[in-house]
């Protein structure tokens, strides 16, 4: 014998879950692409807060104004860190990198103490270094500030474009999410357009009509948002462990972020879509409905 058609109850929660999954899956892209603009904005700053400045140091400095002029040097607002690096520690360092103990060659170690400073992310544009370069020089004991100005121009270079390009992903992204919610969300009020019409017959305001789609889009949307999340904040403590000594940031902060940009999506968005399906079969005529 032919099968019959599936009970309402049935279809209802059928539609229902589907509805849910959809939004689900649409609110966790939403979460991913959170991330991804959050964790560039802090490899940015990972990267620039690597350029530094380093001082070189007269010969004749005595440790006590060493320490006099690493804490002036410290105390600046532009200045993360300042750490000092001797003669002996230089030449090692420099020994290192080129495989050859030059100071046995030459017979004297030709370098100068130095100070390595590293800046907090905003300062390390060319105009701030500029300005910190003459100021470090006015330094007593400073006898030069080098900083490698070609690779700060390229950085800054290559920042702004992959910034744009984030951006310009975002936007496409965020709009196609929207549209998916947006499309699942008309195609469940639109298996319910009869039920609308029907109100509508028996005297019912729009606002009667849409509050019962409206409130249960909204509880999808906070489903969703729940589920996405869950997901979500797996994902990040797995990332965070992966590349915790890389990117340092505070992933608490990460997670409430990420997290409040989901369920506030996830409500807004299912809000916005059903007034809108919905208010959009409150204009059609009965015989527009069988189109």
């Amino acid at each position: 014998m032919p099968k019959g058609p599936k009970p309402l109850k049935g279809r209802l929660l059928n539609a229902y879950f589907v509805s849910t999954l959809s939004i689900t899956l649409v609110l966790f892209l939403t979460g991913l692409l959170a991330m991804m603009i959050f964790n560039a904005r802090y490899l940015n700053n990972y990267i620039r807060e690597n350029i530094g400045l380093t001082l070189v140091l007269n010969e004749d400095v005595r440790d006590v104004d060493l320490l006099q002029l690493q804490k002036i040097v410290t105390s600046q607002p532009e200045v993360k860190s300042a750490t000092f690096i001797d003669s002996e520690n230089a030449a090692k360092q420099m020994k290192d990198e080129l495989g050859e103990d030059f100071v046995s060659f030459l017979g004297y170690n030709p370098l100068n103490a130095t100070i390595d400073v590293k800046l907090y992310a905003p300062y390390t544009v060319n105009d701030s270094l500029a300005q910190l370069e003459t100021r470090f020089l006015g330094f007593p004991f400073v006898q030069e500030v080098y900083y490698q100005r070609n690779l700060v121009s390229l950085i800054n270079e290559n920042t702004k474009k992959i910034s744009l390009i984030i951006i310009g992903l975002a936007v496409i992204m965020l709009s196609i999410f929207i549209t998916l919610i947006n499309n699942t969300i008309r195609m469940s009020i639109y298996s319910n357009r009869f039920i609308i019409n029907t109100m509508q017959l028996v005297g019912a305001t729009r606002r009667f009509i849409r509050k019962p789609f409206v409130n249960r889009s909204i509880l999808h949307g906070l489903i969703g948002g729940l589920l996405a999340n869950i997901i979500l904040v797996f994902l990040i403590f797995s990332y965070n462990k992966q590349f915790h000594e890389v990117i340092n940031y505070n992933i608490n902060n990460l997670i409430i972020i990420v997290c409040g940009i989901v369920f506030f999506s996830g409500i807004t968005i299912t809000w916005i879509s059903t007034t809108r399906a919905v208010n959009k079969f409150l204009r059609m005529r009965y015989d527009e409905l069988f189109y």
